[in-house]
């Protein structure tokens, strides 16, 4: 199984506003582009990836949406609107949750409030963390562990103070190379590189 976490510090956790937010300075549409090449092939989807999307914007608490493509249905469109609505319809449904609580969206999709930090720590007990760094290991000279999770950013950056605690849970930095790309990019050849290994 392949994980993905994709850390959205500026994404608003109310519906409206992350709605609102494509194309504006919370760039929310990248959580959608991001979505649509960590799950889809051409003409399917992948049926061996988990996708964890943690929306910060918030005054209460952090809102991380779950898509799993083995039990997803249908989606209905492979476009980005379509992927938003997704996202803004486990907001909605969000609403009102207490601390660390889980709610059921639809087939594959859940909704919980908990952490980038708390999520993390909990995968770590079942995957092998790997982080995009610009000085870390050429991905090509990383052997992989059997269930990979990849740790990704919005256009805001990792802040350092999460770097000393990623690295007790023994999180491996990986570079994909001499250019800064778009999460969304990344996945592709994270994708690109564990396929051809197969």
């Amino acid at each position: 199984m392949r994980a993905f976490v994709v850390r959205a510090r500026a994404a608003p956790v109310d519906s409206q506003q992350f709605l609102a937010g494509i194309g504006q300075s919370a760039h929310t549409e990248i959580l959608a582009h991001t979505l649509m090449n960590t799950l889809f092939v051409a003409q399917s989807h992948r049926d061996d990836v988990v996708v964890y999307l943690v929306l910060e914007s918030t005054s209460d608490f952090s809102r991380t949406i779950c898509f799993r493509s083995s039990e997803l249905g249908h989606i209905g469109g492979f476009h980005e609107q379509n992927l938003t609505n997704k996202i803004a319809k486990a907001l909605t449904v969000s609403k009102g949750m207490d601390k660390e609580q889980l709610r059921d969206v639809e087939a594959g999709i859940t909704v919980r409030t908990v952490s980038f930090e708390k999520l993390v720590q909990e995968l770590a007990e079942e995957y092998q963390l790997y982080m995009l760094e610009k000085k870390g290991t050429p991905v090509r000279d990383i052997e992989f562990a059997a269930n990979p999770c990849f740790l990704l950013t919005d256009h805001i950056p990792m802040p350092k103070k999460s770097f000393n605690s990623l690295k007790r849970l023994g999180t491996q930095h990986i570079n994909l190379g001499p250019k800064m790309l778009f999460a969304s990019q990344c996945v592709v050849l994270i994708h690109n590189e564990l396929d051809m290994r197969l």
